[in-house]
């Protein structure tokens, strides 16, 4: 191992594990506040930074983990590309092994994927200082796939990642959003049905009895779509849902004594019989809550419906914040950990307590 950055890395990993001392793997610290209170002596994976490779016809990137996203979508952006999914930033500083670690997505996600589905190789360091590297630079290469898409949304809790290859989209060429004054119902309701026919739909919002609808691709497919639905187009419209995807909206105005629930259920779900305030993107599949109902009863509502419930801001972060596991799935995260961290280092209980 030649990088001098990576041979500190390795160092403060081995120290780590021979005295069983956590280490907070951190880039930006964008998403600190995300799942459960983590200690331990800080390892910045700001140090290891930049874009290794990336070739605009093959639509893939491969960059270290430290580097900005701001600065990989900058290099994007030049090109007409983009990440696929639309993650959040959540601060300038956020980073490309953050995005990663992190696994959460923006508005783009039902209709484009999730992080994990673009992600085609990554190479991380796991608790014993040894690098590991796990698929390739093409869809086609699937040898130790599972483990890469593994890492997206693990948290840091498997392994420390160094670098990953992901695959990018085009921008679209033609793109406008539509609104409709709808209740909670009608526009599930609507959502539902559109989600049932082939319209250019790649982000959906309902909230405070609107509904809006975002149309991207071909500028015929657009234009059709838009006469088809009706509606009325609205101005600035990237703007409102880059403040969607960063929770900057007034709805996300909350202090952090209220807690944000994040429901994942079936699209066709019905509006659910919880008081506070909603709202919902992702055609129905994810809802956002404030209430002051019990946690028991928020998850235990989701859960019947066939989704889960997590709380995303705000609470005890020092208690359970994901849903529940079952017993044989928590066994399988337990033994997930030991295997890449058999001494339990890297961002202990950041997910679960007993991980």
């Amino acid at each position: 191992m030649t990088n001098p950055v990576l041979n500190d890395f390795r160092e403060q990993v081995l120290t780590a594990a021979a005295h069983a001392e956590p280490l907070h793997l951190q880039g930006g610290g964008s998403k600190a506040w995300y799942g459960r209170h983590s200690s331990g002596q800080l390892l910045d994976t700001r140090a290891y930074r930049g874009i290794l490779s990336y070739e605009p016809t093959e639509l893939v990137i491969t960059a270290c983990a430290g580097t900005p996203l701001r600065e990989i979508e900058a290099v994007l952006a030049e090109q007409q590309q983009m990440l696929a999914c639309e993650v959040p930033h959540f601060s300038e500083h956020a980073t490309f092994g953050g995005m990663l670690a992190a696994g959460l997505a923006g508005p783009r996600r039902p209709y484009a994927g999730a992080v994990k589905d673009f992600v085609l190789g990554t190479a991380f360091m796991d608790g014993r200082g040894q690098i590991a590297e796990f698929g390739g630079q093409v869809m086609k290469n699937v040898a130790g796939y599972d483990v890469s898409r593994m890492l997206a949304g693990s948290l840091g809790t498997l392994g420390l990642i160094l670098h990953a290859s992901v695959k990018v989209l085009p921008k679209p060429v033609a793109e406008t959003t539509l609104v409709f004054a709808l209740s909670e119902a009608d526009a599930l309701r609507k959502m539902n049905t559109w989600a049932g026919q082939p319209l250019p739909i790649s982000a959906t919002c309902w909230y405070v009895g609107r509904l809006l609808v975002r149309l991207s691709g071909a500028q015929a497919a657009v234009d059709a779509a838009r006469l088809s639905m009706g509606g009325e187009e609205i101005t600035d419209a990237s703007t409102w849902w880059q403040a969607l995807r960063e929770q900057t909206l007034d709805y996300f105005s909350q202090d952090e004594a209220h807690v944000l629930w994040r429901l994942s259920l079936p699209p066709t779900t019905p509006a659910l019989s919880l008081t506070g305030k909603s709202l919902i993107e992702w055609g129905g599949a994810q809802r956002w809550l404030y209430s002051d109902e019990s946690p028991e009863r928020i998850q235990t509502l989701a859960r019947e419906a066939g989704g889960h419930a997590s709380i995303f801001r705000g609470g005890d972060r020092q208690a359970e914040v994901f849903a529940p596991l079952s017993a044989p799935l928590l066994r399988v995260h337990q033994h997930l950990k030991q295997a890449f961290d058999p001494a339990g280092i890297f961002n202990p209980g950041r997910m679960y307590k007993d991980i």
